[in-house]
C-alpha cells in the first residue's frame, strides 16, 4: 500500500471528510499544489476552486469557497464554506457567486477591493471546472 496520510476537511457547518489519503489537490491562493505523505509543513490559504482528494475508495471532490489548509504530519482544510462537488447544482453555484459578489462589493467600498475582485473571478470559474454555466459578475 502507499504512504498514507490523515486528511480533515472541515467546514463551519460539519466536517466532511476525515480519512487516510495518498494525496490532495489544494486551490492554494498562490497556485495549485499537490500535498503527498511526507510533504514540506506549510500553511497556505485557499481560493475558490475543486479539492480533490485521493484515497485508497477513488478520487472525491469537494467545492471550497476559501480557507486554510495546514500540512505537517498530516493535513487539515478548513474551509469557509465546502461541498461535495456533485452536490454543487446550478443553484448552488449562483448563491457562492452571489455571496463573493456581495464581499466584493463591500471591500470596493472599503477601498479593498482587490482580493476581493479575484475570490469572486476565481468563484465564477469554478463553473468550468465542475460542467456548469458560468455567473456574470459587476466589477
Amino acid at each position: 500500500m502507499a504512504d498514507m496520510m490523515q486528511f480533515d476537511l472541515v467546514s463551519p457547518e460539519r466536517n466532511l471528510l476525515s480519512a487516510q489519503v495518498s494525496q490532495v489537490q489544494i486551490p492554494g491562493a498562490d497556485g495549485d499544489l499537490t500535498a503527498m505523505p511526507n510533504h514540506a509543513p506549510l500553511i497556505t490559504t485557499l481560493r475558490p476552486g475543486v479539492l480533490t482528494v485521493a484515497t485508497d475508495k477513488g478520487e472525491q471532490e469537494f467545492v471550497v469557497t476559501g480557507g486554510f489548509a495546514q500540512l505537517g504530519e498530516g493535513l487539515s482544510v478548513l474551509a469557509e464554506q465546502a461541498m461535495p462537488k456533485a452536490d454543487v447544482d446550478q443553484a448552488a453555484y449562483e448563491a457562492m457567486v452571489a455571496e463573493a459578489q456581495t464581499t466584493y462589493d463591500q471591500a470596493k467600498e472599503a477601498g479593498a477591493a482587490d482580493d476581493a475582485a479575484k475570490s469572486l473571478q476565481d468563484m465564477i470559474s469554478v463553473a468550468t471546472l465542475i460542467g456548469l454555466t458560468p455567473a456574470q459578475a459587476a466589477l
